[in-house]
Protein backbone atom coordinates (compact mmCIF):
# COMPACT_ATOMS: atom_id res chain seq x y z
CA UNK A 1 0.00 0.00 0.00
CA UNK A 2 1.38 3.17 -0.77
CA UNK A 3 2.77 5.66 2.31
CA UNK A 4 0.47 8.80 2.78
CA UNK A 5 3.58 10.82 1.86
CA UNK A 6 4.40 9.19 -1.36
CA UNK A 7 0.65 9.36 -2.07
CA UNK A 8 1.27 13.65 -1.71
CA UNK A 9 4.16 13.67 -3.75
CA UNK A 10 2.89 11.89 -6.51
CA UNK A 11 -0.24 14.13 -6.58
CA UNK A 12 2.02 17.37 -6.93
CA UNK A 13 3.59 15.90 -9.76
CA UNK A 14 0.48 15.08 -11.06
CA UNK A 15 0.03 19.53 -10.08
CA UNK A 16 2.99 20.44 -11.41
CA UNK A 17 2.40 18.61 -15.19
CA UNK A 18 -0.53 19.60 -15.41
CA UNK A 19 -0.06 22.85 -14.76
CA UNK A 20 2.97 22.97 -16.94
CA UNK A 21 0.55 21.82 -19.63
CA UNK A 22 -2.03 24.23 -19.21
CA UNK A 23 0.29 27.19 -19.38
CA UNK A 24 1.84 25.85 -22.50
CA UNK A 25 -1.86 25.42 -24.15
CA UNK A 26 -1.78 29.03 -23.01
CA UNK A 27 0.97 30.09 -24.83
CA UNK A 28 0.11 28.00 -27.82
CA UNK A 29 -2.90 29.69 -27.44
CA UNK A 30 -2.21 33.41 -27.49
CA UNK A 31 -0.85 34.01 -31.34
CA UNK A 32 -4.00 32.90 -32.29
CA UNK A 33 -5.99 34.62 -30.11
CA UNK A 34 -4.65 37.52 -30.61
CA UNK A 35 -5.03 37.29 -34.83
CA UNK A 36 -8.47 36.90 -33.81
CA UNK A 37 -8.58 40.27 -32.19
CA UNK A 38 -6.60 42.00 -34.68
CA UNK A 39 -8.48 40.78 -37.47
CA UNK A 40 -12.17 41.78 -35.60
CA UNK A 41 -10.33 45.08 -34.78
CA UNK A 42 -9.02 45.56 -38.25
CA UNK A 43 -12.55 45.19 -39.71
CA UNK A 44 -13.57 47.23 -37.27
CA UNK A 45 -11.65 49.89 -38.47
CA UNK A 46 -12.11 49.35 -42.25
CA UNK A 47 -16.15 49.82 -41.68
CA UNK A 48 -15.59 52.35 -39.52
CA UNK A 49 -13.30 54.43 -42.36
CA UNK A 50 -15.94 53.81 -44.96
CA UNK A 51 -19.25 54.52 -42.99
CA UNK A 52 -20.67 57.63 -42.20
CA UNK A 53 -20.53 58.19 -38.26
CA UNK A 54 -23.71 57.90 -35.89
CA UNK A 55 -22.79 60.66 -33.84
CA UNK A 56 -22.38 64.26 -35.44
CA UNK A 57 -20.41 66.65 -33.64
CA UNK A 58 -20.95 70.19 -32.50
CA UNK A 59 -24.81 69.24 -34.08
CA UNK A 60 -27.75 69.65 -32.13
CA UNK A 61 -29.68 66.80 -33.18
CA UNK A 62 -28.31 63.47 -34.79
CA UNK A 63 -29.12 61.99 -38.03
CA UNK A 64 -31.63 60.05 -36.74
CA UNK A 65 -33.42 62.57 -34.95
CA UNK A 66 -32.58 62.04 -31.38
CA UNK A 67 -30.94 65.02 -29.65
CA UNK A 68 -27.51 65.17 -29.09
CA UNK A 69 -27.10 64.66 -25.31
CA UNK A 70 -23.16 65.87 -25.68
CA UNK A 71 -23.87 69.43 -27.80
CA UNK A 72 -23.04 71.76 -25.04
CA UNK A 73 -19.55 70.00 -23.56
CA UNK A 74 -19.03 69.68 -27.62
CA UNK A 75 -18.98 73.09 -28.37
CA UNK A 76 -17.47 74.79 -25.21
CA UNK A 77 -14.26 72.37 -25.51
CA UNK A 78 -14.02 71.37 -28.60
CA UNK A 79 -10.90 69.41 -29.22
CA UNK A 80 -10.37 69.35 -24.62
CA UNK A 81 -13.51 67.04 -24.44
CA UNK A 82 -11.71 64.04 -24.93
CA UNK A 83 -9.11 65.36 -22.01
CA UNK A 84 -11.97 65.66 -19.70
CA UNK A 85 -13.28 62.45 -20.31
CA UNK A 86 -9.46 60.49 -19.78
CA UNK A 87 -8.60 63.02 -16.72
CA UNK A 88 -10.56 62.95 -13.60
CA UNK A 89 -8.30 64.61 -11.08
CA UNK A 90 -10.33 67.40 -10.32
CA UNK A 91 -7.26 70.21 -9.38
CA UNK A 92 -6.08 69.53 -13.29
CA UNK A 93 -9.49 70.01 -14.54
CA UNK A 94 -9.75 72.73 -12.70
CA UNK A 95 -7.05 74.23 -14.24
CA UNK A 96 -7.87 73.38 -17.99
CA UNK A 97 -11.73 75.22 -17.43
CA UNK A 98 -10.06 78.20 -16.33
CA UNK A 99 -7.41 77.82 -19.13
CA UNK A 100 -10.53 77.83 -21.00
CA UNK A 101 -12.48 80.42 -19.24
CA UNK A 102 -9.42 83.07 -19.83
CA UNK A 103 -10.01 82.37 -24.01
CA UNK A 104 -13.52 82.84 -23.97
CA UNK A 105 -13.20 85.85 -22.28
CA UNK A 106 -11.49 87.88 -24.92
CA UNK A 107 -11.60 91.33 -22.98
CA UNK A 108 -10.22 90.46 -19.97
CA UNK A 109 -13.35 91.36 -17.78
CA UNK A 110 -13.33 88.30 -15.61
CA UNK A 111 -16.77 87.52 -16.87
CA UNK A 112 -17.90 85.81 -20.58
CA UNK A 113 -20.95 88.04 -22.17
CA UNK A 114 -23.54 85.68 -24.55
CA UNK A 115 -21.58 87.77 -27.36
CA UNK A 116 -18.29 86.14 -26.32
CA UNK A 117 -19.49 82.91 -26.09
CA UNK A 118 -21.06 82.80 -29.25
CA UNK A 119 -17.75 83.78 -30.58
CA UNK A 120 -16.20 80.54 -28.78
CA UNK A 121 -19.02 78.37 -29.93
CA UNK A 122 -18.77 79.34 -33.79
CA UNK A 123 -15.00 78.76 -32.90
CA UNK A 124 -15.12 75.44 -31.85
CA UNK A 125 -17.73 74.43 -34.33
CA UNK A 126 -15.01 75.28 -37.29
CA UNK A 127 -12.41 73.11 -35.37
CA UNK A 128 -15.28 70.15 -35.50
CA UNK A 129 -15.07 71.37 -39.33
CA UNK A 130 -11.70 70.58 -39.99
CA UNK A 131 -11.29 67.85 -37.73
CA UNK A 132 -13.67 66.11 -40.05
CA UNK A 133 -12.08 67.58 -43.26
CA UNK A 134 -8.49 66.22 -42.10
CA UNK A 135 -10.45 62.54 -41.27
CA UNK A 136 -12.19 62.26 -44.81
CA UNK A 137 -9.10 62.73 -46.40
CA UNK A 138 -7.71 60.17 -45.03
CA UNK A 139 -11.12 58.14 -45.31
CA UNK A 140 -11.24 58.80 -49.10
CA UNK A 141 -7.63 57.30 -49.76
CA UNK A 142 -9.12 54.09 -48.03
CA UNK A 143 -12.05 54.38 -51.01
CA UNK A 144 -9.76 55.41 -53.43
CA UNK A 145 -6.68 53.09 -53.38
CA UNK A 146 -5.89 54.01 -57.11
CA UNK A 147 -5.35 57.37 -55.97
CA UNK A 148 -7.50 58.87 -59.21
CA UNK A 149 -9.58 61.47 -57.28
CA UNK A 150 -12.93 59.89 -57.40
CA UNK A 151 -15.38 56.92 -56.53
CA UNK A 152 -17.90 55.18 -58.02
CA UNK A 153 -20.68 53.85 -55.73
CA UNK A 154 -19.99 50.57 -57.31
CA UNK A 155 -16.53 50.91 -56.06
CA UNK A 156 -17.56 52.52 -52.75
CA UNK A 157 -20.20 49.20 -52.76
CA UNK A 158 -17.26 46.54 -53.13
CA UNK A 159 -15.36 48.19 -50.09
CA UNK A 160 -18.49 48.51 -47.75
CA UNK A 161 -19.42 45.01 -48.63
CA UNK A 162 -15.88 43.80 -47.79
CA UNK A 163 -16.10 45.72 -44.23
CA UNK A 164 -19.27 43.18 -43.54
CA UNK A 165 -17.57 40.36 -43.91
CA UNK A 166 -17.70 39.54 -47.86
CA UNK A 167 -15.22 38.61 -50.08
CA UNK A 168 -13.98 41.66 -52.03
CA UNK A 169 -12.78 40.14 -55.22
CA UNK A 170 -15.90 37.96 -55.39
CA UNK A 171 -17.97 40.50 -55.10
CA UNK A 172 -16.14 42.93 -57.41
CA UNK A 173 -16.52 40.32 -59.59
CA UNK A 174 -20.24 39.97 -59.40
CA UNK A 175 -20.81 43.79 -59.69
CA UNK A 176 -18.75 43.71 -63.27
CA UNK A 177 -20.58 41.02 -64.33
CA UNK A 178 -24.15 42.87 -63.63
CA UNK A 179 -24.44 39.14 -61.22
CA UNK A 180 -27.07 39.06 -58.17
CA UNK A 181 -25.63 39.72 -55.04
CA UNK A 182 -26.90 37.34 -51.97
CA UNK A 183 -27.18 40.07 -49.32
CA UNK A 184 -29.20 40.13 -46.19
CA UNK A 185 -32.32 41.91 -45.72
CA UNK A 186 -30.60 44.24 -43.08
CA UNK A 187 -27.34 44.61 -45.14
CA UNK A 188 -29.25 45.41 -48.40
CA UNK A 189 -31.62 48.16 -46.43
CA UNK A 190 -28.35 49.79 -45.03
CA UNK A 191 -27.18 50.02 -48.86
CA UNK A 192 -29.93 51.35 -50.13
CA UNK A 193 -29.82 54.39 -47.90
CA UNK A 194 -26.14 54.97 -48.37
CA UNK A 195 -26.93 54.91 -52.06
CA UNK A 196 -29.92 57.38 -51.37
CA UNK A 197 -27.35 59.55 -49.61
CA UNK A 198 -24.74 58.92 -52.63
CA UNK A 199 -26.54 60.73 -55.11
CA UNK A 200 -27.45 63.58 -52.78
CA UNK A 201 -23.99 64.01 -52.30
CA UNK A 202 -23.54 63.87 -56.04
CA UNK A 203 -22.64 67.51 -57.16
CA UNK A 204 -24.22 68.67 -60.24
CA UNK A 205 -23.40 68.38 -62.89
CA UNK A 206 -24.17 64.55 -61.48
CA UNK A 207 -21.41 62.04 -62.86
CA UNK A 208 -22.07 59.69 -60.50
CA UNK A 209 -18.49 59.62 -58.75
CA UNK A 210 -17.72 61.60 -55.60
CA UNK A 211 -14.41 63.31 -55.53
CA UNK A 212 -13.18 64.59 -52.42
CA UNK A 213 -15.49 67.34 -51.02
CA UNK A 214 -18.66 65.13 -52.42
CA UNK A 215 -17.18 62.31 -50.19
CA UNK A 216 -16.70 64.47 -47.08
CA UNK A 217 -20.85 65.76 -47.88
CA UNK A 218 -21.61 62.17 -47.71
CA UNK A 219 -19.63 61.63 -44.59
CA UNK A 220 -20.33 64.99 -42.76
CA UNK A 221 -24.06 66.33 -44.16
CA UNK A 222 -23.84 68.67 -41.57
CA UNK A 223 -21.54 71.19 -43.06
CA UNK A 224 -23.02 70.73 -46.80
CA UNK A 225 -26.32 72.89 -47.26
CA UNK A 226 -27.42 70.85 -49.84
CA UNK A 227 -27.36 67.27 -47.67
CA UNK A 228 -28.48 69.11 -44.28
CA UNK A 229 -31.51 69.45 -46.28
CA UNK A 230 -31.48 65.88 -47.45
CA UNK A 231 -30.55 65.21 -43.60
CA UNK A 232 -33.78 67.51 -42.49
CA UNK A 233 -36.05 65.16 -45.13
CA UNK A 234 -35.23 62.00 -43.71
CA UNK A 235 -35.91 62.71 -40.28
CA UNK A 236 -39.29 64.26 -41.01
CA UNK A 237 -40.10 61.50 -42.92
CA UNK A 238 -39.36 59.15 -40.10
CA UNK A 239 -40.92 61.01 -37.77
CA UNK A 240 -43.95 62.57 -39.67
CA UNK A 241 -46.99 60.16 -38.65
CA UNK A 242 -49.46 62.12 -41.11
CA UNK A 243 -47.27 63.01 -44.06
CA UNK A 244 -48.00 66.52 -43.97
CA UNK A 245 -43.94 66.92 -44.29
CA UNK A 246 -44.17 68.89 -40.89
CA UNK A 247 -43.78 68.25 -37.65
CA UNK A 248 -46.12 68.37 -34.83
CA UNK A 249 -45.23 68.17 -30.46
CA UNK A 250 -46.54 64.71 -30.20
CA UNK A 251 -45.09 63.69 -33.68
CA UNK A 252 -41.36 65.22 -32.34
CA UNK A 253 -41.73 63.40 -29.06
CA UNK A 254 -42.93 60.17 -29.97
CA UNK A 255 -39.68 58.67 -31.07
CA UNK A 256 -39.81 54.65 -29.68
CA UNK A 257 -37.33 54.51 -26.39
CA UNK A 258 -37.81 51.01 -25.97
CA UNK A 259 -39.95 48.86 -23.20
CA UNK A 260 -40.03 50.56 -19.98
CA UNK A 261 -39.40 47.60 -17.55
CA UNK A 262 -39.10 49.57 -14.48
CA UNK A 263 -39.66 52.73 -12.55
CA UNK A 264 -35.73 53.92 -13.41
CA UNK A 265 -36.22 53.34 -16.85
CA UNK A 266 -39.64 55.20 -16.94
CA UNK A 267 -37.41 58.05 -15.05
CA UNK A 268 -35.28 57.91 -18.33
CA UNK A 269 -38.19 58.07 -20.54
CA UNK A 270 -39.55 60.82 -19.17
CA UNK A 271 -36.49 62.64 -18.93
CA UNK A 272 -36.00 61.87 -22.80
CA UNK A 273 -39.36 63.39 -23.28
CA UNK A 274 -38.85 66.25 -21.50
CA UNK A 275 -36.05 67.49 -23.02
CA UNK A 276 -37.58 66.90 -26.80
CA UNK A 277 -40.65 68.72 -25.14
CA UNK A 278 -38.20 71.84 -24.26
CA UNK A 279 -36.26 72.03 -27.61
CA UNK A 280 -39.36 71.91 -30.21
CA UNK A 281 -41.07 74.53 -27.98
CA UNK A 282 -38.24 76.89 -26.79
CA UNK A 283 -36.16 76.47 -29.91
CA UNK A 284 -36.89 74.62 -33.02
CA UNK A 285 -40.32 76.05 -33.62
CA UNK A 286 -39.33 79.45 -34.32
CA UNK A 287 -42.45 81.29 -34.31
CA UNK A 288 -44.28 79.05 -31.99
CA UNK A 289 -47.07 78.53 -33.85
CA UNK A 290 -46.87 74.64 -32.53
CA UNK A 291 -45.61 73.20 -36.17
CA UNK A 292 -42.11 72.97 -36.94
CA UNK A 293 -41.50 72.75 -40.86
CA UNK A 294 -38.65 71.67 -42.82
CA UNK A 295 -37.45 75.10 -43.04
CA UNK A 296 -37.29 75.73 -38.99
CA UNK A 297 -35.68 72.35 -38.75
CA UNK A 298 -32.77 73.11 -40.89
CA UNK A 299 -32.23 76.19 -39.49
CA UNK A 300 -31.76 75.13 -36.29
CA UNK A 301 -29.70 72.18 -37.57
CA UNK A 302 -27.23 74.25 -39.33
CA UNK A 303 -23.90 74.33 -37.12
CA UNK A 304 -22.86 77.65 -38.65
CA UNK A 305 -25.78 80.02 -38.28
CA UNK A 306 -24.79 82.77 -35.91
CA UNK A 307 -28.32 83.28 -34.56
CA UNK A 308 -28.39 80.04 -33.17
CA UNK A 309 -25.08 80.46 -32.00
CA UNK A 310 -26.02 83.28 -29.55
CA UNK A 311 -29.46 81.30 -28.65
CA UNK A 312 -27.15 78.48 -27.60
CA UNK A 313 -24.51 80.69 -25.67
CA UNK A 314 -27.60 82.70 -23.59
CA UNK A 315 -28.88 79.23 -22.48
CA UNK A 316 -25.33 77.84 -21.41
CA UNK A 317 -25.11 81.36 -19.32
CA UNK A 318 -28.75 81.00 -18.18
CA UNK A 319 -27.90 77.68 -16.44
CA UNK A 320 -25.20 78.75 -14.50
CA UNK A 321 -25.83 82.31 -13.83
CA UNK A 322 -26.41 81.90 -10.33
CA UNK A 323 -26.39 86.19 -9.45
CA UNK A 324 -28.58 86.95 -12.85
CA UNK A 325 -25.98 89.32 -14.13
CA UNK A 326 -26.45 87.84 -17.61
CA UNK A 327 -22.88 86.75 -17.87
CA UNK A 328 -20.88 84.24 -16.38
CA UNK A 329 -18.42 84.53 -13.91
CA UNK A 330 -15.60 81.69 -13.21
CA UNK A 331 -16.76 80.60 -9.81
CA UNK A 332 -20.52 80.03 -11.56
CA UNK A 333 -18.53 77.88 -14.15
CA UNK A 334 -16.71 76.21 -12.11
CA UNK A 335 -19.78 74.94 -9.76
CA UNK A 336 -21.70 73.81 -12.73
CA UNK A 337 -18.83 72.39 -14.19
CA UNK A 338 -20.38 69.04 -15.01
CA UNK A 339 -22.57 70.47 -17.43
CA UNK A 340 -19.83 72.55 -19.20
CA UNK A 341 -17.30 69.38 -19.09
CA UNK A 342 -18.89 66.42 -17.93
CA UNK A 343 -16.55 65.98 -15.22
CA UNK A 344 -18.05 67.46 -11.48
CA UNK A 345 -15.34 69.18 -10.19
CA UNK A 346 -15.85 68.96 -6.27
CA UNK A 347 -14.67 71.07 -3.25
CA UNK A 348 -14.63 73.91 -6.38
CA UNK A 349 -15.18 77.35 -3.82
CA UNK A 350 -12.19 75.74 -1.22
CA UNK A 351 -9.63 76.07 -4.26
CA UNK A 352 -10.50 78.51 -6.46
CA UNK A 353 -8.96 81.58 -5.14
CA UNK A 354 -5.89 79.64 -4.63
CA UNK A 355 -5.16 79.16 -8.29
CA UNK A 356 -6.24 82.59 -9.30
Amino acid sequence: MMSRQAFLCSLGSLYLSLLFIFLLMDVYARPANNSVLKEKAADSKDENEILPPDHLNGVKMEMDGHLNKEFHQEVFLGKDMEEFEEDSEPRRNRKKLMGIFSKVDINNDKKISAKEMQRWIMEKTDEHFQEAVEENKMHFRAVDPDGDGHVSWDEYKIKFLASKGFNEKEIAEKIKNNEELKIDEETQEVLDNLKDRWYQADSPPPDLLLGEQEFLAFLHPEHSRGMLRFMVREIVRDLDQDGDKKLTLSEFISLPVGTVENQQAQDIDDDWVKDRRKEFQEVIDANHDGIVTMEELEEYMDPMNEHNALNEARQMIAVADENQNHHLELEEILKYSEYFTGSKLMDYARNVHEEF
